[in-house]
């Protein structure tokens, strides 16, 4: 096992892709420590990915990068700065809410960033807000979005958790809306001490409605995708193929801004992000295989069992543990090694599952805006024209509410619990 822990630990600090870290160790274990025959490999690597959820997948994402053809960002924009521009620190409220909105249509953090980032940055230095106050506004935002429904990364947790994707999707509405409230706070905090500017005229007679029709279209497609799924009218996989269906037929024939470049443009960005996102999916199979036969989460289990049999030490020892993991490791990467791990010890300790997915899937995707991997940060860098690193300190602040946040949803579960207890999903 020594051999094995050099070969995880060196490749990761060279810089080895964290799918080929996994894949390394599995493939020598399977060759030189186990004796189980190598032709697993290839049924796990099948295994991991043969999973009907999963096809949500590319579905999301293509939506996504449809919509982020579409113009229908903008109109979210504007519809948000419609609702909370007169709020001191406008563009940043603004910021904020749209975030909220387009969680709802893709549930990505990198897509959100970069769809709002490359509107609203802009703009909020061209109204005198510092490049990287505009950035880590944008970046801490966008983690609402794997928050809110939909989610891929709550796709991942349900298929190896076999916890239900619509009770997932139930239960980040509660703490993505936590989030954000504690976001426009910090927001206003600054405003007020920087004086940021804020709208003081009063809209337009019949503005209110003119915006409110005109973002219609868009604000109708997480209210077809979510109320879809609650209603029952179909699952997850089909309301992301349906979300496709929908953007594809405003972009085309209400919109028109989608042509065949730009369906084809959308077509090779969802084969390369899915396809990764499912290699490592399928690779960390593997390797979640060879944790098992060494009976690694039996012994974890018992490990952290030694060190404390109180729910609440423990809820904490674990958000320490996982917000640390998230600053180094890929969410997905995260929720398929760990959440099989952790969960049955979090049960045992009277934790609902729920409750845990929720606390665990907050703490992983606050990682996305910490370094040093904080994807968020990288990609709001070029577009705010500022280093990455002064992103981060700028973020500080909004990371740290998003901390006690996750605090609040860790030690009253019922603000979780409470969406899908009152809409039948758990009792």
């Amino acid at each position: 096992m020594t051999t094995l822990l050099l070969i995880f630990i060196g490749s990761f600090a060279i810089g080895v892709p964290i799918a080929f870290v996994l894949g390394l160790t599995a493939l020598y274990y399977l060759l030189f420590v186990s004796s189980v025959p190598i032709m697993i490999l290839g049924q796990r690597l099948y295994a991991g990915v043969d999973n009907f959820v999963l096809l949500a997948i590319p579905f999301f994402v293509f939506a996504g990068e449809l919509m982020n053809r579409t113009k229908i960002t903008e109109d979210l924009v504007n519809f948000a700065k419609m609702l909370v521009g007169w709020i001191p620190g406008a563009l940043a409220q603004v910021n904020i809410v749209t975030s909220v909105f387009f969680a709802g249509l893709t549930g990505a953090a990198v897509a959100d960033t970069a769809a709002i980032g490359s509107i609203l940055i802009p703009a909020m230095k061209d109204e005198g807000y510092t490049a990287e106050y505009a950035a880590a506004v944008t970046v801490t935002s966008s983690i609402i979005g794997p928050i809110i429904p939909p989610s891929i990364n709550m796709v991942v947790y349900s298929t190896v958790t076999m916890e239900s994707v619509g009770a997932l999707f139930m239960a980040g509405f509660a703490p993505g809306i936590a989030i954000a409230l504690g976001l426009m706070i910090i927001a206003l905090f600054f405003a007020l001490r920087e004086n940021h500017p804020r709208r003081k005229e009063r809209l337009a007679k019949g503005e209110a409605w003119r915006t409110t029709r005109k973002s219609l279209l868009a604000l109708l497609a997480p209210v077809i995708l979510v109320g879809g799924i609650f209603s029952g009218q179909f699952t997850p996989t089909e309301a992301a193929a349906v979300a496709c269906a929908y953007v594809l037929f405003v972009g085309v024939f209400i919109f028109r801004t989608l042509g065949w470049k730009e369906i084809f443009e959308s077509l090779k960005v969802t084969a390369v992000t899915s396809s990764v996102i499912l290699f490592i999916i399928s690779i960390a199979t593997v390797f979640a295989t060879m944790l098992t036969l060494e009976r690694i989460p039996a012994h974890i289990a018992h490990y952290i069992l030694s060190l404390t049999q109180n729910k609440y030490i423990f809820l904490l020892v674990i958000n320490i543990f996982l917000l640390f993991v998230g600053m180094i490791m890929e969410t997905g990467v995260s929720v398929i090694l760990l959440a099989p791990i952790l969960l049955p010890v979090a049960t045992s300790l009277g934790i609902h599952p729920l409750h845990f997915a929720l606390v665990m899937l907050v703490n992983l995707n606050i990682g996305l805006n910490t370094p040093p991997l904080g994807v968020c940060l990288y990609v709001a860098a070029p577009i705010a024209k500022v280093r990455f690193e002064k992103i981060a300190r700028a973020a500080v602040p909004f990371i740290a509410m998003q901390i006690v946040v996750l605090m609040i949803i860790t030690y009253i579960p019922e603000i979780i619990l409470f969406l899908p207890r009152l809409l039948g999903y758990i009792t």
